[in-house]
């Protein structure tokens, strides 16, 4: 099949272009002690380890400190690979606290931190490899590439304090965060209606390219999974046995569109 090039490039950020593991974590922690007030101000020996390869259940930052509360009480790997979603809002329930209240408290935490430290917060995060370059001229409005925009859960300030300490200034307008409050297929449909079509979807996680598929008015949007986020072998396999989904790695990524399908 011949597929045409984007006319718009939608790109999610933690997991397609930020590797933010090691803040995520910190910011968690933090977080969870305020909430949760444990006996011991320092996580145990490899629960680090348990929160990084558990992050590709976390939908929304306001579930990290929950994976931690749920990690220290000693709810297995296991039990939380295939029953995250109950486990996680039992949990939450707990604390008598909404959805929105503890990502607002997890945001608060990251706020003071990189008021009172802004240097160690940015040096806990890395753009994955080559992505920053790919990304640049693509901003310079060249009449033959696509729009760039990205579509994230994160809020789009700390995009932009991201972004701008690699030296790129992301257009404000280009960046649709948490603090919308609306999910990606509507956010996807709303700059359908604005860019027209071809539109390509670079995302890390299955569930919300699947929830996109669900959507019969987004059919035409082009899918990709990254296989460098926060994915596991048994969601990429099951992408790759999928017609409508195409499997995406960082090599491929930095290269031109049209070799986008080739490895795939």
């Amino acid at each position: 099949m011949v597929h045409s090039n984007p006319r718009l490039l939608a790109l999610d950020f933690d997991g397609v272009l930020l590797d933010g593991l090691v803040e995520y974590f910190q910011t968690a922690w933090r977080t969870y002690c305020q909430v949760w007030q444990p006996d011991h101000p320092s996580p145990a020996d490899g629960l680090a380890d348990q929160f990084y390869r558990l992050r590709p259940v976390v939908e929304s930052g306001w579930e990290m400190p929950v994976l931690i509360r749920a990690l220290s009480t000693g709810i297995s790997e296991t039990q939380l690979w295939h029953n995250w979603s109950v486990i996680n809002h039992t949990l939450l329930a707990e604390t008598g606290l909404s959805a929105v209240t503890l990502g607002d408290w997890v945001d608060r935490v990251r706020d003071q931190w990189i008021a009172s430290d802004p240097t160690g917060w940015l040096g806990l995060h890395r753009f994955y490899p080559g992505v920053c370059d790919r990304l640049k001229p693509l901003l310079l409005n060249h009449p033959s590439e696509p729009v760039v925009c990205i579509v994230t859960t994160k809020e789009k300030r700390f995009v932009q304090q991201l972004l701008q300490q690699t030296g790129i200034e992301f257009p404000s307008s280009g960046i649709y965060g948490r603090e919308l409050g609306r999910p990606k297929t509507e956010i996807l449909r709303e700059l359908m209606g604005i860019y027209g079509e071809p539109i390509w979807f670079v995302e890390d996680r299955l569930k919300t390219l699947q929830g996109v598929q669900q959507q019969p008015d987004l059919a035409s949007i082009c899918l990709f999974l990254a296989d460098w986020g926060y994915n596991t072998p048994t969601e990429r396999e099951i992408a790759t046995a999928n017609p409508d989904l195409h499997v995406l790695n960082l090599i491929t990524f930095g290269d031109c569109f049209e070799n986008w399908f080739e490895t795939t």
